[in-house]
């Protein structure tokens, strides 16, 4: 059973930073691409950042320079660095495995405060 376990959430002041982590199981974590989403109130969920099996990484460009992700092999575990922080990041994040089916954690807030 593949489960996503999404921590590190909570509230901070604009220019603050935060480091989400998304802890993994039940599936051969090093093979797969990970993702981190977000949905703030009254939006459609977004792709934020995406790392692949082999360290590549990509970002949507509001968070371009701000956010970094990586993973962690042996920790089976995925992060999601914010710097920089502004409150249009307030949100819900959640970290995808892009398989098929796909899997979704249960997801962390974030609130940033102006």
């Amino acid at each position: 059973q593949v489960q996503l376990v999404e921590s590190g959430g909570g509230l901070v002041q604009a220019g603050g930073s935060l480091r989400l982590s998304c802890a993994a199981s039940g599936i051969a974590f090093r093979f797969y691409t990970m993702e981190w989403h977000r949905q703030a109130p009254g939006k459609q969920r977004e792709l934020v950042a995406a790392i692949t099996s082999s360290g590549r990484t990509s970002y949507a460009d509001s968070v371009k320079g701000r956010f970094t992700i990586s993973r962690d092999n042996a920790k089976i575990t995925v992060y999601l660095q914010m710097r920089s922080l502004k409150p249009e990041d307030t949100a819900v994040y959640y970290c995808r495995i892009p398989t098929n089916p796909d899997y979704w954690g249960q997801g962390t807030q974030v609130t940033v405060s102006s």
